[in-house]
């Protein structure tokens, strides 16, 4: 049942007077249901409680935060319908994605369930004294990761349930022993309430402190600039715009005590299409990238919103066969009228540049905020002299340069700005004649893909979901997949410590039976 409250901790609160609504893209229409966005106090009440819980909860064993991730992802499946109507209402996104997704938010929370009860993860490393060294003795010295302390999570307005409230963000941050405090997305606070309810209700079942979780309303940006300016609050995740994410990492560094945000941002996914693998298979490789790029309605952040060839009849061809195809595919829904409107104002601005030309565009009258997908071709010495043409336009767009050689093409992708991903599409024997622009690709991106398509991020311990800025505003870490849990810890030492005193994980014993770098040498064995 949705209240329109915010949960301080294990308790429904709602004394502000502020209120919105959600609203349902594809009805054109508000929701019915009231959200009371959060007060000054209420955001002090939950950061107290967050605080107060960091102390008990960090120090919980792995196994019970085991116990606790996969309660949260049982009550997350108890929500059933109302979740996924809740979800649809909110966002316009049909039943088999909203199921999808509740299925990935699931699979992460049981694989962070996995990883913290193994424990291995915390990096145990230890040296023993040797008191006889010469010419000074070595102390025994031993360490582990750390939870950082209570960590606020944006809600994305993209993927309510896997960037959302009890999405990766949340997921490794709990795993890890942090709290979690969630500024709800104001385009699913309905979806976030109902996600909410679900961990609050895990708590409580397992018995984890009051405090380690709380949601948070918010209709503007007040909400969340009071968040990352608090001072008990030490690490920030966001998933969204290069503007939102920005100006909180500018306003982490400005803190007397600077604090981490790991943002994900803005992504073109730059592909290279070599001229022999459009000789072989240009026709359906341009029926591919038309479902890639109008995926989603192309409100993916690894959507190919840039693709790269060298001139030539197969990239023409290439350019007319994709032009065709994709005015094929029925426009979809985008999530909200905001989202439709920033559409609109980035590709106009993109389409009023000199010498660019629009080769497909669909012009048929569609329901209010329905993307009409678009595909505009430049040359490369144009694309590198206007910047403009670089950056991303979140919907169903994509730009193909035009090249005039591998040269130039080099060029162009080591002028971009930082990528989520890359990718290359070629034959086998080709690639290798192009080493030095997959080298500027790598240098560009966290995560390159071979004879595929960007869309798509599989959630897995070697996923990188990352890259140079402003793909990420720190491209040493993942967003997805069990290493992300690294974003939340930092390393402490125990020197000579009693061994009686020191954390179960640098024990003698290895009551644990974790994996250690013990004297350089990574083993199970006891001390």
């Amino acid at each position: 049942m949705i209240t329109g409250k915010n949960y301080i901790g294990n308790n429904l609160i709602a004394n502000g007077i502020k209120t919105y609504t959600t609203f349902n893209p594809q009805l054109n229409k508000e929701n019915t249901s009231v959200f009371v966005e959060a007060t000054t106090d209420e955001i002090d009440q939950a950061v107290s409680l967050a605080k107060t819980a960091y102390k008990e909860f960090s120090k919980i064993s792995g196994v019970r935060k085991a116990v606790f991730l996969d309660v949260i992802a049982d009550e997350i499946l108890a929500l059933d319908d109302e979740l996924i109507q809740t979800y649809c209402s909110e966002t316009g996104l049909p039943e088999g994605r909203a199921k999808g997704e509740r299925g990935r938010t699931v699979g992460q929370l049981r694989s962070f369930a996995k990883l913290v009860e193994e424990g291995s993860w915390v990096e145990a490393t230890i040296d023993t004294a040797q008191p006889d060294r010469q010419p000074m003795a070595r102390p025994d010295v031993r360490k582990m990761m750390l939870p950082l302390g209570p960590v606020v999570v944006f809600g994305a307005s993209n993927f309510p349930l896997a960037y959302s409230t009890a999405g990766g963000d949340t997921a490794a941050a709990l795993a890890s022993g942090c709290p979690v405090i969630v500024k709800s997305h104001p385009m699913h606070a309905g979806t976030g309430e109902l996600v909410a309810s679900a961990i609050i209700k895990a708590a409580e079942k397992t018995g984890m402190p009051n405090g380690v979780f709380s949601n948070i309303n918010s209709s503007g940006i007040e909400v969340g600039v009071y968040l990352v300016k608090h001072p008990d609050v030490k690490a920030v995740g966001f998933t969204g715009s290069i503007r939102g994410g920005r100006a909180l990492y500018d306003l982490a560094a400005q803190r007397d005590e600077p604090i981490p945000v790991f943002a994900e941002m803005g992504s073109v996914n730059p592909v290279i299409i070599l001229p022999n693998a459009l000789q072989d298979r240009g026709e359906a490789l341009a029926k591919t990238y038309a479902s890639s790029i109008t995926l989603g309605t192309g409100q993916f952040c690894t959507n190919p919103g840039l693709i790269v060839g060298i001139k030539g009849a197969e990239l023409s061809n290439f350019v007319s066969n994709l032009s065709k195809d994709i005015l094929e595919i029925n426009p979809t829904c985008m999530l909200h009228p905001n989202i439709v409107g920033a559409f609109e104002q980035s590709k106009s601005t993109v389409l009023s540049q000199e010498k660019i030309n629009v080769t497909a565009e669909f012009t048929d009258t569609v329901q209010s905020n329905y993307a009409k997908q678009v595909v505009a071709t430049v040359d490369g010495s144009t694309f590198l002299e206007n910047t403009k043409l670089h950056q991303e336009v979140f919907g169903p767009f994509s730009i193909i340069v035009q090249c005039e050689n591998s040269d130039e093409l080099e060029e162009v992708i080591s002028k971009l700005e930082g990528q989520l991903t890359g990718t290359v599409i070629g034959a086998n024997d080709e690639v290798s004649e192009y080493s030095n622009v997959v080298s500027a690709l790598q240098n560009r991106v966290g995560r390159i893909i071979f004879n595929g398509v960007p869309t798509g991020v599989e959630v897995c311990p070697s996923m990188v979901h990352g890259g140079p800025y402003p793909a990420s505003t720190d491209s040493r870490f993942t967003a997805v997949g069990v290493n992300s849990i690294k974003r939340w810890v930092r390393p402490f030492s125990y020197q000579d410590w009693p061994n009686h005193l020191l954390p179960d994980e640098l024990k003698n014993e290895n009551s644990l039976e974790i994996l250690r770098h013990i004297n350089g040498k990574l083993t199970m064995s006891k001390i």
